[in-house]
């Protein structure tokens, strides 16, 4: 039996998700990608709480007229000064069940520039 895309993604992301888990030392930063938009999460999970959030829909980067990956790159730049002023340093990096290919790598790949370590 062949599963859907979306089946897919779903069985990938709670295999990680078994493995991963968020604390207030290093929590969990979680990549959700549409097809328009895409957002980040920095959580931790033992509260159940959003540290620090981003996404494309931010009134400042909606406002650029960029293609998907330039969202993105400026998504993971926003995210990772916002985490760096909050005071988080080191994160783990929860791509969701998607690959690390594309807008998910510009996005971690900005991050890490931005200061954060994953």
């Amino acid at each position: 039996m062949s599963l859907s895309k979306q089946n897919r993604r779903i069985r990938i992301k709670y295999r990680v998700r078994k493995h991963i888990s968020g604390s207030p030392e290093k929590p969990r930063m979680s990549v959700f990608r549409s097809n328009k938009n895409i957002s980040v999460q920095v959580i931790d999970d033992i509260s159940g709480t959003t540290l620090v959030a981003a996404s494309s829909l931010n009134k400042e980067l909606a406002k650029k007229k960029s293609t998907k990956i330039e969202q993105a790159v400026l998504v993971g730049k926003l995210v990772g000064e916002k985490a760096i002023e909050k005071g988080i340093s080191t994160v783990l990096f929860d791509r969701n069940g998607y690959l690390y290919h594309g807008r998910v790598k510009a996005l971690a790949e900005e991050a890490r520039k931005a200061g954060l370590k994953f």
